[in-house]
């Protein structure tokens, strides 16, 4: 799986990132597993066409020592559909801005 991983984390970070998620992300039926949802601007020519399989989402996975940030583009409502996939280079960039913007706002340095 292709994602941004952050590591290291203290025990300290680990709580506020919960925190911080829980506020502004879904949470999965799995712990430590959250939806966030990419913004409808940032779609692909062929998302934007599927109106069936919007919206569309990015999954962080977070764990005591770390916390991923999936680059896999997933749907809602769709499993598997050809508008699923890795994330475009806008879509990347945004998942790492989201990141970033999340241990800057947490004062999290590492």
């Amino acid at each position: 799986m292709k994602q941004y991983v952050i590591d290291q984390l203290r025990e300290s970070d680990y709580d506020r990132i919960r925190k911080y998620l829980a506020t502004h992300a879904e949470s999965a039926a799995m712990e430590g597993i959250y939806y966030v949802d990419l913004p409808d601007i940032l779609y692909t020519e062929m998302q934007k066409t599927h109106n069936h399989c919007q919206p569309y989402y990015f999954a962080v996975n977070l764990t005591r020592k770390q916390v991923g940030f999936e680059w896999l583009i997933r749907s809602r409502n769709t499993l598997r559909c050809a508008c699923i996939g890795y994330a475009t280079q806008a879509q990347r960039d945004y998942i790492i801005a989201y990141a970033d913007g999340m241990l800057d706002s947490l004062r999290i340095k590492l």
